[in-house]
């Protein structure tokens, strides 16, 4: 089976923002049961600082995510979305490294993120280390990861 290549976007109109929230919905509303009001939040709203990614496959969107400013030189990695379809095949991995690229050419030193604790090991791998305890985020059990840019 021939590997599919990805192209991985900032979100830069309103189709690609639809198309990033389109998966982020598949995945964490559909398939994880997380709530609307939850899933969607401020950080969407355009004006909010929040840079959205959206990979596509054929022009089909398969996985999304957000990084939005934190802290001063500090990052948020969030809802990283890949569809099921397309797990296994690295997609996850690029789109970490596409978030990565763009966070150090905006001047970050660090990011964080909350993992879901079955997607610690993915994080782990790609250099990102627990920090804290397990905490609930949405009937979801998730742990706080961070990862020095520099």
């Amino acid at each position: 089976m021939k590997q599919p290549s990805y192209v991985i976007q900032k979100a830069s109109s309103d189709k690609q923002l639809q198309d990033a929230l389109a998966v982020r919905k598949a995945v964490f509303i559909d398939e994880q049961k997380v709530p609307a009001e939850l899933e969607i939040d401020e950080h969407d709203q355009p004006e909010s600082g929040t840079i959205h990614f959206v990979a596509y496959n054929e022009q089909q969107p398969v996985g999304a995510s957000r990084l939005r400013p934190y802290a001063p030189g500090v990052g948020k990695v969030e809802r990283v979305a890949v569809l099921k379809s397309e797990r296994g095949t690295g997609l996850g991995r690029q789109i970490m490294i596409a978030m990565e690229q763009a966070a150090k050419e905006l001047g970050y030193d660090n990011l964080k993120l909350n993992a879901q604790t079955h997607a610690q090991r993915f994080y782990e791998k790609l250099g990102y280390e627990p920090h804290g305890d397990v905490f609930d985020e949405a009937g979801i059990e998730h742990i706080a990861m961070v990862k020095a840019l520099r």
